[in-house]
């Protein structure tokens, strides 16, 4: 069984290369002007901790309302209705709640699909694709292929998603 390489970098005010021993390179240091080092090791590592802990407060995601407001500019809100196109919609009714990022991800790309098929020129639709773009990671495993859901007509698929992301904004989801 083999050591895995490490490197250990202990900052104070100087640091000096150490021996290249078999688990690795070890980076060693030394500080003679700064009798007090020990306290800035301390606040340096509650610093990195702190930039690598994650946040444990709900917010909504911002794009959420970018995505709505996006949806509420007149031109292209009026091509979208303009379609005829099924779209698969999800429900968010009896959805686990791993998968709430998923059902988005699928409306976002059906809106894309339209405003592909639909050839919307419009600058506007820019957003939709900048809302893809922004979404957060989904952990699909486990979750219904956007296909898997329901195909229904454009207004049925504005209304459930208006509502999805009304329920986004409130319950702070994401």
């Amino acid at each position: 069984m083999t050591a895995v390489p490490a490197i250990l970098v202990q900052p104070t005010c100087h640091v000096q290369p150490g021996d290249l021993g078999e688990k690795g390179v070890q980076l060693q240091s030394t500080c003679n002007l700064c009798p007090e080092s020990h306290k800035t090791q301390v606040w340096l590592c509650f610093l990195a901790l702190s930039f690598l802990s994650t946040s444990t407060c709900a917010a909504p995601w911002p794009g959420a309302i970018h995505l709505q407001t996006c949806l509420n500019f007149k031109r292209l809100k009026e091509a979208i209705e303009k379609s005829d196109a099924m779209l698969y919609s999800p429900s968010t009714k009896d959805v686990e709640e791993n998968c709430k990022k998923m059902l988005l991800k699928c409306y976002i790309l059906e809106l894309m699909m339209v405003i592909n098929e639909e050839e919307i020129k419009d600058f506007k639709a820019d957003c939709i694709f900048d809302s893809y773009d922004a979404l957060p990671e989904a952990n699909a495993v486990g979750c219904p292929s956007c296909e898997a859901h329901s195909l229904k007509d454009i207004t049925e698929f504005l209304e459930g998603l208006n509502t999805y992301l009304q329920e986004m904004n409130s319950r702070s989801m994401m």
